[in-house]
């Protein structure tokens, strides 16, 4: 799950877009990872499905509503949603938070990228190529993978006792 969040934080670094494939890996992922940890007994690692997919939908929601009003692409609303499918409600406020705290600094990186034109050539299509000729967009995907991060360790889905509950022996 980390690592499809990463890829699609590059890709958008890259180019401002994230293919759907993410989002697809991140989901499956969930639902092999609750089903094994079901499975082996170990239900408490998540809280109800409900609330994930509670999390899931409200995050949902909201993007969409940023989308329409051009805040955000279809990519980020789409890697938002599955990002927030692992969180619950437990974690869906840590996640929000570093998530727009991450995205709030990545919009200062722009205007000052933007303003100064520190970088001599950029790769063509990339997120600092577009902003240097003068575009207002940001990498989303970074800001979310920000956000799943800090979730992670508020949920301890990152500690050993979590970890090790996928290691069969």
């Amino acid at each position: 799950m980390l690592g499809a969040t990463l890829l699609a934080a590059l890709a958008d670094l890259r180019g401002l877009k994230i293919p759907n494939i993410y989002s697809l890996i991140i989901i499956v992922a969930f639902a092999v990872s609750y089903g094994l940890l079901w499975t082996f007994g170990r239900e408490d690692v998540f809280s109800s499905l409900l609330s994930h997919f509670l999390s899931a939908f409200i995050v949902f929601l909201v993007t969409l509503i940023m989308f329409a009003l051009k805040g955000l692409g279809a990519g980020d609303s789409k890697l938002a949603t599955a990002c927030a499918l692992w969180s619950g409600l437990s974690g869906l406020f840590v996640f929000l938070f570093y998530m727009t705290l991450a995205g709030g600094l990545l919009g200062l990186s722009a205007l000052i990228i933007r303003k100064t034109k520190p970088f001599k050539a950029p790769a063509e299509g990339s997120w600092v190529a577009q902003v240097q000729a003068g575009q207002s967009k940001v990498p989303y995907g970074v800001a979310i993978l920000c956000g799943v991060l800090a979730s992670f360790i508020k949920l301890g889905y990152l500690g050993p006792e979590v970890l090790s509950s996928f290691l069969l022996s």
